[in-house]
């Protein structure tokens, strides 16, 4: 079922002055490539004047390159939701796997003629399908159905938060064979707590839907893996999470932050959840049987955010900060994110997975203000009913 494709690893190349001896290294082209060569001869021939040595075997290196080595290829069936945040997860993972080599089936939940497909990320599933992979739509209560029993080595879910709903997903998984389970879970499910950020292993709502999917994959597959997202960004993005602040910035509008300003939140690019997806696949040893904080290493406070977002648009900011109580708001109406210190850290999957963020908020948001003027969302005519309650309360004024 699997076939191979490129990863890489690294080897140190030292000149042999610096060594008593020059042995000469042969190494078979169905094991190794170079990256940036275009062909290679049956076989790789290392000159008798160098050796190479892995890089964690020697203190240092004079030189070094890289040499790709061939990774199983992996049919991959992506259950993606059909709204929300998380929709961007499963378009993001799509076109990085398959920018790995890998294959990849996208089951979105519902009809493809229906006007949610009509916006993003759906409405760019044809990058999807342009880059090699297969779009079908259905019920993931029927997925062998919807697809026609096709086979595959991974399943993600990325739709359920309950076990109702995942449960046929992973019954069907089971039984079909598939090796590997993942599900996109939430960082939300943590308690909170006194110690910020969340780590993997922290306590859990027990009564959380995500808590009782997470424990039923765990008891029916060996392999298997949790990631728990948290804020994301990225273009095709559906859920405001940015745009939210760029909404007043642009209207010179005051941007009310509920408490202090100064919580501490945790926002992530969604190519980092899509490379962290996509190592675990390639990894099914080192990521089965754990949890991974689905998140970028830096957390930003709520004022940060207004100010990173007012410096991505070239434009000045006013924060003013309000008590939802005395105002009388609900605060998760009212402001796009928790109330609270609320980030995690990716610590599993640096230690297991060896992953890193590439996640740059000041630069991502500039990215993702050309895209806000692009689609024109800076002249829309827009409705600010609760901030007005909480200006007036403030007697704040606002620009006519």
């Amino acid at each position: 079922m699997a076939t191979a494709s490129s990863s890489s690893l690294f080897f140190s190349v030292l000149p042999s002055s610096a060594l008593s001896s020059r042995p000469s290294l042969s190494l078979s082209s169905s094991l190794f490539s170079f990256s940036h060569s275009s062909s290679l001869s049956s076989s790789l021939s290392i000159s008798p004047s160098y050796i190479i040595y892995p890089i964690n075997s020697r203190p240092q290196s004079i030189s070094s390159f890289t040499v790709n080595a061939t990774a199983e290829k992996k049919k991959v069936l992506i259950v993606n939701t059909n709204s929300g945040g998380h929709a961007i997860i499963g378009f993001y993972f799509a076109k990085e796997l398959l920018g790995s080599g890998h294959e990849v089936t996208v089951l979105t939940v519902g009809e493809e003629g229906s006007d949610k497909m009509k916006k993003p990320p759906f409405s760019r599933f044809s990058e999807i399908v342009s880059a090699g992979g297969k779009t079908v739509w259905g019920d993931p209560a029927d997925v062998g159905k919807v697809v026609a029993g096709a086979a595959f080595d991974v399943v993600l879910d990325n739709n359920g938060k309950d076990l109702d709903t995942v449960r046929p997903v992973a019954d069907w998984a089971k039984s079909a064979g598939v090796k590997q389970f993942l599900f996109i879970s939430s960082a939300g499910i943590y308690k909170p707590t006194v110690e910020p950020p969340h780590v993997e292993g922290d306590a859990v709502k027990a009564d959380a839907g995500h808590v009782a999917v997470e424990n039923y994959i765990a008891q029916i597959f060996s392999s298997w893996a949790i990631f728990r997202p948290q804020y994301m960004i990225g273009s095709g993005n559906n859920k405001d999470c940015e745009e939210w602040f760029f909404d007043r910035i642009v209207r010179d509008r005051p941007v009310p932050i509920p408490g202090s300003g100064m919580q501490l939140t945790n926002i992530s690019h969604a190519r980092d959840l899509s490379s962290m997806l996509t190592m675990a696949v390639e990894n099914p040893d080192a990521s089965s049987g754990n949890i991974f904080n689905c998140v970028s290493d830096r957390a930003v406070t709520l004022d940060g955010m207004a100010k990173l977002c007012a410096q991505a648009a070239g434009l000045p900011v006013k924060i003013v900060h309000y008590d939802p109580k005395a105002v009388g708001v609900d605060a998760k109406k009212a402001f796009p994110f928790r109330n609270m210190h609320f980030y995690a850290e990716p610590r599993a999957a640096k230690e297991l997975l060896g992953w890193s963020s590439t996640t740059n908020l000041p630069e991502d948001l500039k990215e993702r203000f050309e895209e806000y003027l692009k689609i024109g969302r800076d002249k829309k005519e827009m409705k600010f009913e609760l901030d007005d309650k909480i200006l007036e309360s403030l007697k704040v004024a606002v620009p006519v």
